[in-house]
């Protein structure tokens, strides 16, 4: 793909033949379909929606988002300072895995799009009971809440469970669609307890699955599909993965989306769709840059044969012995390694090649001299981590991602 190659997705016919009641029923505001129902852990709740502060705390869950109902937009679930203002504006919050969280402000009408898309794509409506594991201070959870909730589906929340509760709820309710990152769905598959056969979807965003993580959730929800999405809060869709998708890619781009890179066949990846944040709370300045309508978040990637593939976040980019090098693809190599359950890899100091690679591990320490063999087999002397180190806990975020600035602090100097 040359210098400067972009892809364009549209919406299709059928996709907005079917989205297209739903949206003109919506205002400028989150409104609950007729036939929608909330649950959380301790059974159903009254969709009655509450007045409340316009800055709401994400537990319980519930009451956040009756509020959130209540108010339609001018609110946000969870971060400090003052609320969003403006007609139909609301603020979500980055997932903050290398920082405090950002607030995110964006348009009812920005997310109420992809709702009506969804609803096409993946049949989300009336007689589909939806669940999401995280606290709604995150935004996938607080999307596939809402979501579900204007499409007329069964929502359940099950933030506060335990992944083991939290297995057991999603079998005895019958759920049939899941929102979640791969750190929470890895969490249901190590609980162990009930098969899931009622699932038929899992919408993962986040990160990619490992291999191994995806065998797992096969033998767990044997029926489920595994429709994964790359993107971001402030751009929320960019890409959707499937079954043909090739298994190091991202996907194509999700239905409306433009994806454009720049700066050469390895480039910064920039988007304009209609799903798009319009900037950040407070007096932040944010990360994200805009370019006449287009919008990039740092990642770096490539193009082929119309599938997006990522190489990581310039502002993760570590110059190794003079070569550019990206975390992101190492800790993708390593998460599929045996004896490797989650990794963080990160920058040291280094005298001779002004910095070295480690890698902060959980899993099976007697694997080590495997996984470093395995590691520079594949990635070479220079990329493969120098040394591993090992903990038994491992720090997340609310969004289920991992707390990379804890864990970089906690992992101290090297050697």
């Amino acid at each position: 793909m040359s210098p400067g190659a972009d892809l364009t997705r549209g919406a299709g016919g059928d996709v907005e033949a079917s989205g297209g009641d739903i949206l003109a029923k919506m205002n400028a505001g989150f409104r609950s379909h007729p036939a929608a129902r909330l649950f959380d852990a301790g059974g159903e709740v009254a969709l009655t929606p509450v007045a409340r502060p316009a800055v709401l705390e994400d537990r319980p869950g519930a009451a956040a988002l009756l509020a959130a109902l209540g108010r339609g937009a001018g609110f946000r679930i969870g971060g400090a300072g003052p609320a969003p203002e403006g007609e139909g504006v609301f603020e979500t919050l980055t997932s903050g895995s290398s920082g405090e969280p950002r607030r995110i402000r964006r348009s009812v009408a920005s997310w109420q799009a992809s709702f009506a898309v969804n609803a096409g794509l993946f049949g989300i409506g009336p007689g589909q009971a939806v669940a999401v594991l995280g606290r709604l201070s995150h935004s996938l959870a607080l999307y596939g809440a809402l979501e579900g909730l204007a499409l007329g589906a069964a929502v359940h929340l099950l933030d506060g469970l335990r992944p083991d509760r939290q297995r057991a709820a999603l079998a005895a309710r019958g759920v049939t669609v899941i929102h979640a990152t791969p750190a929470q769905l890895r969490l249901l598959v190590e609980a162990g307890g009930p098969l899931l056969p009622e699932l038929r979807l899992v919408l993962v965003g986040g990160s990619k699955l490992d291999p191994g993580l995806r065998s797992a959730m096969a033998a767990m929800a044997p029926g489920a599909a595994l429709r994964e999405f790359y993107g971001a809060a402030e751009a929320s869709f960019i890409t959707l993965a499937d079954a043909d998708t090739p298994a190091d890619s991202v996907g194509a781009p999700y239905p409306g989306v433009e994806v454009q890179l720049r700066g050469g066949e390895l480039g910064e990846i920039w988007v304009r769709s209609p799903y798009l944040f319009q900037g950040y709370g407070g007096d932040d300045p944010g990360s994200a840059r805009w370019d006449a309508g287009w919008l990039s978040v740092g990642e770096m990637g490539w193009l082929r044969q119309g599938h997006l593939y990522l190489a990581g976040r310039a502002g993760r980019m570590v110059t190794v012995a003079d070569q550019n090098v990206f975390p992101e693809e190492i800790e993708a190599l390593m998460q599929g390694l045996s004896g490797v359950a989650r990794v963080a890899v990160l920058p040291r100091p280094d005298g001779l090649r002004g910095q070295v690679l480690i890698a902060v591990c959980q899993g099976d320490p007697a694997a080590e001299a495997e996984i470093l063999r395995a590691a520079r087999q594949v990635l070479g002397p220079l990329k493969a981590p120098r040394a591993l180190i090992w903990r038994q806990d491992w720090p997340v975020l609310a969004s289920g991602k991992s707390d990379l600035e804890r864990i970089d602090r906690e992992a101290g100097p090297w050697p």
